[in-house]
């Protein structure tokens, strides 16, 4: 791991196929990067809190594997967390551990001031960025087993 505090994309690699691995703190540039800084072609799904990306992980722990790992990424919107609210989340996903739950891998907080024009007038601002990372699941979402399950029965 990057002494740093960052982790790599091949650690993150390591952390998908090892089920035992503990969810840790993911920087933002590694996500940002690996969501293709977000791309709309990446969304899966979108709700009132946030979107999820799809992010496949290219292997670079063994070039020879073209895709070493599937990851979805939840960007949540900043107007509807506060801090607390987030870490609190967090410690949630990190306790759940169960062979039927969607396994949590990591989490992003990051904060970084922008210069923005507001009234007119330029202003400082922070802009903050929280993020949930997690295995994917092909199937799709839970939302839609549910809705089909009710409909049968």
């Amino acid at each position: 791991m990057d002494p740093r505090g960052g982790v790599t994309q091949i650690e993150l690699e390591y952390m998908v196929h090892d089920e035992d691995a503990e969810p840790i703190a993911l920087p933002f540039p590694l996500l940002e990067k690996l969501a293709d800084y977000f791309s709309d072609e990446l969304i899966i799904g979108r709700g009132g809190f946030a979107v999820v990306y799809k992010v496949r992980l290219k292997a670079l722990a063994c070039p020879a594997v073209l895709d070493n790992g599937v990851l979805a990424v939840k960007r949540l919107f900043n107007t509807h967390m506060h801090e607390e609210q987030f870490q609190g989340e967090v410690e949630c996903l990190m306790k759940v551990k169960h062979k039927n739950i969607v396994r949590f891998l990591g989490y992003c907080a990051n904060t970084q001031e922008n210069i923005s024009d507001y009234k007119g007038k330029m202003v400082m601002a922070d802009v903050q960025q929280r993020l949930l990372c997690f295995e994917y699941l092909p199937k799709g979402s839970l939302d839609g087993y549910i809705t089909v399950y009710l409909y049968m029965t």
